[in-house]
């Protein structure tokens, strides 16, 4: 007696439509073209993770640079003044402070500055 793949290939196809709802067009429907589809987003949010991280730590820097530049200071030279300060911020939080709290922020501009 010859057991047919029944259950198991339902399950399977039902499990790789549910990923590619949302989905346009035969993308949706046809399981060979959702295969793919899948394979092609997950790439791409991998790739989308890395990018992230490279976009965000360019925000960052401009956040810091028109901050620093308001005060007359360039990006680099504030950085290095706090470098040779032994101040050791990131440039996550400096952004943050420099868009939220100008008083903090003056006070960094001023160990910078000092310390060139």
């Amino acid at each position: 007696m010859r057991i047919k793949p029944g259950v198991a290939k339902h399950r399977r196809l039902k499990r790789i439509l549910k990923q590619v709802k949302g989905y346009r067009g035969a993308r949706r429907r046809r399981i060979k073209l959702a295969k793919e589809a899948i394979l092609r987003a997950g790439k791409n949010a991998y790739v989308g993770r890395k990018l992230k991280k490279r976009q965000f730590r360019r925000l960052w820097i401009a956040r810091i640079n028109a901050a620093a530049r308001e005060r007359g200071l360039t990006y680099s030279r504030f950085m290095n003044g706090l470098k040779k300060a032994g101040v050791d911020v990131d440039r996550k939080q400096l952004a943050a402070v420099a868009y939220q709290d100008a008083a903090a922020f003056d006070r960094f501009v001023e160990t910078a500055q000092a310390a060139l």
